[in-house]
């Protein structure tokens, strides 16, 4: 069994969760952040983050290191990463057009690895998966790759990440991390590896289905919680009362859980408990709670864009070739991240009803945008709009001249985040 100070750690993937990882761990160990993307790989070699999660004068005194015991690098060739001897595993797991898991990357990750693989290796994975997948799924690839017998020439450990993206404060080392490894031994060497480097310390979990169940019910009941409320903002609109005067008031009680209403997109609500109900329908058991949340939050985008034209007809405005503005395209608040992004389901609900939609986001990089959505993202705020939708809550949105932005008196502003001075809306959620 090779101790920590043996650690050669090959990082898979550098996105917002293998980059901050890779970064850390190369404090106190020689780390290769590896990633299929050459442009990405060349930027992070010149010092250039588009994720803006890496602290770059840090990620540059990193890869000017040349010893043996710590330092980072970066490539996308398969040949640097041979002569590591734990490879951590951080590509994403997406759902496809059906809802389904999309193992893809993770599959082919994981044959990758199999061909530089070596006897007493681990193979630790990150991304988020349902209840058996790393054994079950990942496992029987790394063995065909590699020639090779799980538990007994290589090990697995999975240990789910929790990043939050753009969060400067519950960062990767002050969230604890749960651990855990297809062995007794494995389960100590992955849990060591990690207190090693994270100061909120560890949960060792009995077993590597149960720390992939953690990951995925932590984001499904979040889900739900978020979709209750979603549900109760349905009924408080018919109603005509502001559904987070409800909850502002509610919240007096000690024991009231104090969510929002809003869209529910990004790499982890939006998408992990589709996981866990894959994986529970092929049991043969058809989840109730999850599917109804997930019913509700996807469907938020769509009331939204109903609403606002709603409002636009009480208020005397044509719909067909109007303009609308939508402030804000990312996940959330103050960040680039623009993966499971929500506020498409609005921006395509409008069009579809002959209006004419401009997305500003000073956050997001355009060309992803246009890459990922079609959408070509507005560089300037330049025209009057009949509509103006508050999608995204960047702390840029909160100086703007609303009333320059506005065609005339009847121009609708609808507030998804309860974000703006109320005095200035017509609505919000």
């Amino acid at each position: 069994m090779k101790t920590l100070a043996d650690s050669k750690i090959a990082v898979i993937g550098l996105g917002y969760v293998g980059l901050p990882l890779a970064i850390e761990l190369a404090e106190k160990y020689p780390v290769t952040g590896f990633d299929i993307d050459q442009n990405r790989v060349a930027n992070l070699n010149a010092g250039i983050d588009f994720t803006k999660e890496a602290n770059l004068e840090r990620l540059q005194f990193l890869l000017s290191l040349s010893n043996n015991r710590n330092g980072l690098k970066f490539t996308d060739e398969l040949s640097q990463i041979k002569e590591c001897n734990i490879f951590i595993v951080t590509v994403p797991t997406p759902i496809n057009q059906f809802k389904a898991p999309d193992l893809k990357p993770l599959l082919s990750a994981s044959e990758m690895i199999g061909r530089v693989l070596k006897r007493g290796d681990i193979v630790i994975y990150e991304s988020t998966v349902y209840p058996g997948c790393t054994e079950e799924d990942c496992v029987p690839v790394l063995e065909k790759s590699s020639g090779l017998t799980f538990n007994t020439d290589f090990f697995c450990g999975y240990s789910p990440e929790r990043i939050n993206p753009g969060d400067k404060v519950n960062t990767l080392v002050n969230i604890k991390k749960v651990t855990s490894g297809s062995t007794t031994e494995i389960a100590e060497y992955v849990d060591g590896l990690y207190c090693s480097i994270i100061t909120a310390g560890t949960h060792k979990a009995p077993s590597i289905k149960v720390a992939e169940a953690s990951k995925a019910i932590e984001n499904a009941q979040r889900d739900v919680n978020i979709s209750f409320i979603n549900e109760l903002s349905l009924i408080f609109d018919r109603m005509e009362i502001d559904t987070n005067d409800v909850i502002e008031a509610a919240a007096t009680k000690w024991n009231f859980l104090k969510f929002k209403p809003g869209l529910v997109g990004g790499h982890c609500i939006g998408v992990d408990p589709y996981y866990l109900t894959h994986k529970a329908q092929a049991l043969g058991y058809h989840p109730e709670v999850i599917l109804s949340g997930r019913k509700v939050n996807d469907n938020m985008g769509m009331f939204i864009a109903n609403k606002v034209v709603k409002l636009m007809i009480n208020k005397g405005q044509t719909i067909k070739k109007s303009r609308a503005l939508i402030l804000g395209v990312t996940f959330k608040e103050d960040c680039p991240d623009i993966r499971n992004s929500r506020v498409i389901d609005i921006y395509s609900e409008l069009e579809q009803f002959g209006i004419e939609v401009d997305v500003y986001d000073p956050h997001a990089n355009a060309l992803e945008v246009k890459k990922e959505y079609g959408i070509e993202l507005s560089i300037n705020l330049e025209h009057k709009y009949d509509i103006i939708i508050l999608a995204v809550s960047h702390h840029e949105f909160l100086n703007l001249d609303y009333n320059a932005l506005k065609s005339g008196i009847n121009t609708v502003i609808f507030d998804t985040k309860a974000f703006l001075d109320r005095n200035i809306i017509d609505a919000r959620l």
